[in-house]
């Protein structure tokens, strides 16, 4: 038995680090360059390599410096053999120098690093890799900026950092700039199989899947999370409750959800984690369904999440990742952080307690999902066929829905069919008005019986056609719903002024419409061609116009009497002279008196 005790275990990431460019996953655009650059003496004095955690940044410099210094490096790769390149790899050759800045970030440290830049080094290039550079002070930054332009011929900086934006721009200009990506889940399945096989871990495709997403692009991340699904020996997967939250939310099952929200506080999950978990679920099945190839999911969970998201609907999607956002910012000061998810996911899964807009709009897109759904639900489309009083050459009106269309026994005003003028338009959202009593007309003459004759043929009466001068008119209602929302935007505003205040007060040999004053009708009449105009305009024929004085709402009967003389001339405003204009009485006080008379002591002040 050796007395030698037993090596250490090391973590995947360490035994599984990149030693060659081409090890290097994701970054293409990055080794490419660099292997070129060593390959062909083409190195630059300082680097500058970003991207998030986990993407390769460290291990790329490493790499960079082993190539620079390998006994024989082929195409630009170090062979990973030679005394240099073992010794970069276990972290004792001289000719690498790294430098955390989160610990030595001061101008001493920074001091001390460049008091030692211009010694020599066994091999032929020295590398410095400072990580985390943003952290440095204002002050080491600038102790650094010099020997960052013009290093010693043998020293090479490279500059690591997950902000770039933090980073002086005077150090930015005198380096070459790097960007280091995150992973594509495709990226890292294959990386994460390969390691699997090779450690002999013996995980499923399942555990694959739950490390896929447990590492967000990041490779560090994700063989960490492989490490430790290794080491448990099972998959506690907190997705699954998610998936199930999600689930439950299309449903419109408040209470299910309450009950997974239950389940995942016995399990012994942060409410907080269950809401960014929530929303980043709801957000990788946004892209799945705008953009498949932004989500960070293996091919299966990406279908999953895709298939839910389009079970909410874009609009109530939208809604919940806001909602759940909201919730986990609100959570941050709640007493019961729990509680406050709790209510935001109600709120989700039952619109009808929610009276904001988004809820009323998700729930008319529900609606929509559920009338789309059922299959040979089409409601029928009737037709009216033209009336023979529509003048050739008018434009083809469109169908009318069921409830708005006429009863085929008689039209709007008790004429037949064939007398039903085209149907009005659609009324915008909003035009509907309170609905009035229907128009006290006579009862329509009834049709004859049909002649009964042999079985083999049948005799029908036509039924009888209706009065010429109710057929082109419209009816008070159709009249009232084009007013607001065609005939009076089309109006010129000197005319519209006048005329907005009134109403369609019945229909006879003409549309009868009541202005409240004598002097708005009066200055109305100046502008009635105008609005008959527009009128005809809309509903494609003739529409004649009796403008009267309003006396206190008449009767849709009886039409409204006119106390003006139907033939008086209109008074035309521009008729006026100012010339002839008189000052008023004595008697009468003007503004400024009155002003000075209400505040005693008050001057009046000449501009």
């Amino acid at each position: 038995m050796s007395d030698e005790p037993a090596a250490p275990y090391q973590a995947l990431y360490r035994r599984f680090r990149p030693q060659r460019f081409a090890d290097v996953l994701g970054q293409e655009h990055v080794t490419r360059a660099l292997r070129a650059a060593v390959r062909d003496g083409k190195v630059a004095h300082a680097y500058l390599f970003s991207g998030p955690r986990g993407t390769g940044k460290t291990s790329t410099a490493r790499i960079l410096a082993m190539g620079l210094n390998c006994e024989s490096p082929q195409d630009g790769e170090p062979d990973g053999t030679c005394q240099s390149c073992v010794a970069i790899r276990h972290g004792s050759s001289m000719d690498v120098q790294e430098l955390d800045s989160a610990t030595n970030r001061g101008i001493d440290e920074m001091r001390d690093l460049l008091s030692r830049v211009a010694l020599g080094t066994p091999g032929r290039w020295k590398v410095y890799i400072v990580d985390e550079v943003h952290q440095m002070t204002s002050a080491a930054s600038s102790a650094l900026l010099k020997t960052l332009e013009e290093p010693p011929r043998h020293v090479i900086f490279v500059l690591a950092t997950t902000d770039p934006q933090k980073v002086m721009p005077t150090i930015r200009s005198r380096t070459q700039h790097f960007e280091f990506r995150l992973l594509g889940p495709e990226v890292l399945v294959s990386l994460l199989r390969e390691i699997n096989d090779k450690a002999s871990l013996g995980l499923p495709s399942e555990a694959i899947d739950l490390v896929v997403r447990r590492g967000h692009g990041s490779a560090r991340d994700a063989l960490s999370a492989l490490d430790q699904v290794a080491a448990a020996g099972a998959t506690e997967d907190e997705a699954a409750v998610v998936v199930d939250l999600v689930d439950a939310i299309a449903d419109r099952e408040p209470g299910r959800v309450l009950v997974e929200v239950a389940e995942s506080a016995k399990a012994g999950v942060d409410p907080r984690r269950l809401g960014i978990e929530l929303l980043e679920y709801l957000r990788n099945g946004f892209l799945a369904t705008r953009a498949r190839s932004l989500v960070m999911l293996s091919d299966d969970a990406s279908a999953q999440a895709e298939a839910q998201a389009r079970r909410l609907g874009p609009a109530s999607l939208v809604r919940a990742m806001e909602m759940v956002g909201q919730a986990l910012i609100d959570m941050r000061e709640a007493a019961d952080p729990r509680t406050t998810l709790e209510v935001a996911l109600v709120r989700l899964s039952a619109p009808e307690v929610d009276e904001t807009n988004a809820a009323l709009l998700a729930r008319v897109e529900h609606l929509e999902q559920m009338l789309g759904s059922k299959s040979g639900s089409t409601a029928p489309e009737i037709s009216v066929r033209p009336s023979a009083a529509v003048p050739s050459g008018s434009a083809p009106q469109p169908r009318t829905s069921p409830r708005a269309q006429p009863s085929p026994a008689t039209g709007p005003r008790g004429g037949s069919e064939a007398s039903v003028g085209p149907p009005p338009p659609m009324p915008a959202l909003g035009a509907l008005r309170a609905p009035s009593p229907p128009p006290s007309v006579a009862a329509p003459p009834e049709t004859p019986a049909p002649v009964a004759g042999p079985a083999s043929q049948a005799v029908e009466v036509p039924p009888p056609a209706a009065t010429p001068a109710t057929v082109d008119l419209p009816t008070r209602e159709e009249l009232t719903l084009a007013w607001g929302d065609n005939v009076l935007p089309a109006l010129r505003p000197a005319v519209k002024i006048y005329v907005a205040s009134g109403r369609f007060v019945s229909v006879g040999d003409a549309a009868i419409y009541a202005v409240p004053d004598r002097g708005l009708l009066t200055r109305a009449r100046a502008g009635q061609a105008e609005v008959e105009a527009a009128l005809a305009a809309h509903f494609g024929r003739p529409v004649p116009l009796r403008l009267v004085l309003d006396e206190g709402g008449p009767t849709e009967g009886a039409p409204a009497s006119d106390p003006s003389p139907p033939d008086a001339p209109a008074e035309d405003p521009a008729a006026y002279n100012i010339d002839e204009l008189e000052d008023a009485p004595p008697g009468l006080l003007s503004p400024e008196q009155r002003l000075l008379e209400a505040f005693p002591g008050a001057e009046e002040v000449s501009p």
